[in-house]
């Protein structure tokens, strides 16, 4: 399992010679709730790739910049958030004693990083640094849907590309080698909805996640963008008529 999780890391650090072998092949062009003016993210997508990200990602993958509160935003029940948020230590204190002390998470808790501090993380990946997936959605050039073709672009490497040890042929991945097997199987996780979790269903509500982790006000932004449209379009309107009224005479 934290090999699969593992092979979720949308940006696993290579050297700079690795990614300069190749240019990354174009996305794959995704219709995503989101895009456009009116773009609103999929709650019940989102929830799914919320299962994705505890099963497979969060064994790797840090969501620092998440608390478990905002789980409410995309449909989850308090009752549910906090769940979830127990289910994981958080480390705190002092107490009287001066000691740090573990305790269940709660709702204004941050997401718990897998690892303590980065080197245990890169001592736990073989000298690789897991990215912090919070930002993701926004860190990469085409955003969405690099994140998509990456998770559902593994395949064997054609036979006249030498691969390095230990690396995967992704084309969607600069250079694309990349040091993570495919992350994601048909079946890896089970949906409470009953939908089929196959690797694309799993990539696309996974990307879906982290693009709402990424910017949860996006909603929120097309909404005002477009009111904001609307009143400069009346306003316009208003002073080309009050520009006619006055000028009126002079004709």
């Amino acid at each position: 399992m934290r090999i699969a999780a593992a092979g979720l890391a949308l940006l696993s650090l290579l050297p700079a010679t690795a990614l300069a072998a190749g240019d990354a092949a174009e996305p794959k062009k995704v219709d995503w709730t989101f895009n456009g003016p009116f773009g609103t993210f999929d709650h019940a997508a989102a929830r799914r790739g919320l299962v994705v990200y505890l099963d497979v990602c969060a064994m790797c993958h840090a969501l620092r910049y998440v608390a478990y509160r905002n789980l409410t935003e995309i449909g989850l029940t308090e009752d549910q958030a906090k769940a979830v948020a127990a289910g994981h230590d958080v480390t705190d204190g002092p107490d009287e004693t001066g000691a740090m002390f573990k305790r269940p998470g709660g709702l204004a808790d941050r997401f718990v990083p897998p690892f303590p501090n980065d080197n245990a993380a890169r001592f736990a990946n073989g000298g690789a640094l897991p990215p912090d997936l919070s930002l993701m959605y926004k860190a990469r050039a085409h955003g969405a849907d690099y994140i998509y073709s990456l998770l559902t672009g593994f395949q064997d490497p054609p036979a006249d590309v030498q691969m390095a040890a230990g690396m995967t042929y992704n084309p969607y991945f600069p250079g694309h080698q990349t040091a993570m097997p495919a992350p994601l199987l048909d079946g890896l996780v089970a949906y409470e909805d009953g939908t089929e979790a196959t690797v694309d269903q799993m990539a696309r509500d996974v990307t879906q996640f982290l693009a709402w982790a990424a910017e949860p006000n996006l909603p929120t932004r097309h909404r005002i963008g477009l009111s904001v449209m609307i009143y400069l379009i009346l306003l316009a309107g208003l002073l080309y008529a009050v520009k006619r009224r006055v000028w009126a005479h002079l004709h």
